[in-house]
């Protein structure tokens, strides 16, 4: 009697343990891909400034270039421009835009991507000028 009922015991597990085997076989891929996600998401950290108070710079700056009188110093002009423009690429990047300010030279082509940019910006959610 116990050799017949070992006989079945080894069939059921000779017909149950390969199909089980291989299905956790094939979702070792997804948990690693879980495990991996959960690393990730206890290492993530902002890389720069929260986005609000990027915002909030780029509101000043902006208001400071407008209201920059017409004898300002060339030195002064120029530095408020690019300070607000690494302002820009931060919110760029904070928000995963892509902009082209660093290659382009003064001019109407850097003009024409600042309005690019604050037009993407504001798509996004930001409140900028």
């Amino acid at each position: 009697m116990f050799g017949l009922v070992g006989n079945i015991l080894s069939y059921v597990a000779l017909c149950v343990v390969p199909p089980l085997v291989f299905w956790l076989v094939s979702k070792v891929p997804r948990w690693a891909d879980r495990i991996a996600e959960r690393h990730r998401a206890r290492r993530v950290s902002p890389d720069g400034p929260p986005i609000g108070r990027l915002a909030a710079d780029l509101r000043r700056l902006h208001r400071d270039l407008e209201q920059l009188p017409p004898s300002a110093p060339v030195v002064r002009r120029r530095a408020t421009n690019q300070a607000y423009d690494a302002l820009l690429a931060q919110a760029c990047h904070a928000v995963g835009e892509a902009h082209w300010l660093d290659g382009l030279p003064d001019g109407l082509d850097r003009e024409i991507e600042r309005l690019r940019i604050e037009e993407s910006l504001r798509r996004r959610g930001l409140v900028v000028p």
